[in-house]
């Protein structure tokens, strides 16, 4: 294997993050390898279903970013690694179930808060930041959250006034700055991805 590209797509929640990455993937196809920072939201098999329900989902703490670390270290060096699964409607992660990723030429890293961590904005050769309008993405949550995560409408709202705003104000929207790239409107910028994809098959060459 030649050399690897390692893109970092942040952005906040429901700003088209898994758009930019499925249109990336297109063009891409069997030469890139994604993983998200949501498979490793931390374990929390002690805990109540009730309980897990209160924890702020939203802040860097939530996250097992050291193995995120470690895993896209692994994919670098040409390691097979298996990432854990998640199950938003428990709010915990699968038991015994992990998915095995492999090294391709282009690893996308995506996530809110991916550009969080110096550690692993080191690791990354290229960073992205979506950005769209907060209401734009609140819709787009409420409709995410209750089709696939099994969400009242009531919980969507509490959650996100109480620590989805604010997480992003003091964590994801700060990260902005760390960008190479900002994108608005995500992946439907067909402009914006075509720069993107540019881009990465320069650093590839």
């Amino acid at each position: 294997m030649g050399k690897i590209c390692v893109v970092g797509i942040a952005g906040g929640t429901a700003s088209g993050k898994s758009t930019l990455v499925k249109n990336i993937g297109n063009h891409f196809g069997d030469r890139i390898t994604v993983i998200s920072h949501d498979s490793y939201y931390k374990a929390h098999d002690y805990m109540t279903y009730e309980e897990r329900c209160k924890i702020n989902y939203d802040h860097p703490d939530a996250f097992d970013t050291e193995l995120m670390i470690e895993h896209v270290q692994k994919l670098k060096e040409g390691f097979d690694v298996e990432i854990p699964v998640y199950d938003f409607t428990v709010h915990n992660r699968a038991k015994g179930e992990t998915e095995a990723k492999e090294p391709r030429d282009v690893i996308v890293v995506e996530g809110i808060l991916v550009f969080a961590d110096p550690r692993l904005r080191e690791l990354m050769d290229v960073k992205i930041f979506v950005d769209t309008e907060a209401d734009v993405r609140i819709m787009r949550r409420m409709k995410r959250d209750l089709t696939k995560r099994a969400r009242t409408i009531e919980s969507v709202i509490e959650q996100y006034e109480t620590t989805v705003k604010p997480m992003h104000d003091q964590f994801v929207e700060p990260s902005k700055k760390y960008a190479d790239i900002i994108i608005p409107h995500g992946g439907k910028n067909k402009v914006g991805v075509g720069i993107i994809v540019d881009h990465i098959e320069s650093l590839l060459r």
